[in-house]
């Protein structure tokens, strides 16, 4: 099976050096193996990962949910489970849109008014 080093994982998944072992240490991908030498040596399967938990922090899910969702995913929780936890994330993205929108809004005023 081919790996990559960390520095090629950084390039092909765009995550820092320092956020791949912080990923790590938090259990959100891994655990990492490791080359004769002892340098971690990245798979498919971990760039996968890297980018899942990429996806949702862009998303706005915090660390516990991250870890919460992943350990479903490892774990023996039930479609229905994840789908439900899932769309609970989705109801509190669409509640910190809304409010966004509504800033923006405000902000679109007051240029208006001050223009």
């Amino acid at each position: 099976m081919a790996t990559l080093t960390p520095a090629a994982t950084v390039d092909r998944t765009g995550v820092s050096l320092d956020t791949l072992r912080y990923y790590e240490r938090e259990g959100l991908i891994g655990p990492i193996g490791r080359t004769a030498g002892g340098h971690r040596a990245y798979t498919e399967e971990d760039v996968f990962w890297i980018g899942l938990v990429t996806c949702f922090r862009d998303a706005g899910l915090g660390i516990a949910d991250l870890r919460r969702f992943v350990e479903m995913l490892r774990g023996d929780q039930t479609r229905t489970e994840r789908v439900a936890f899932l769309r609970e994330r989705r109801t509190a993205m669409e509640q910190q849109m809304a409010a966004l929108q509504r800033a923006m809004q405000h902000l679109d005023d007051k240029i208006a008014y001050y223009s």
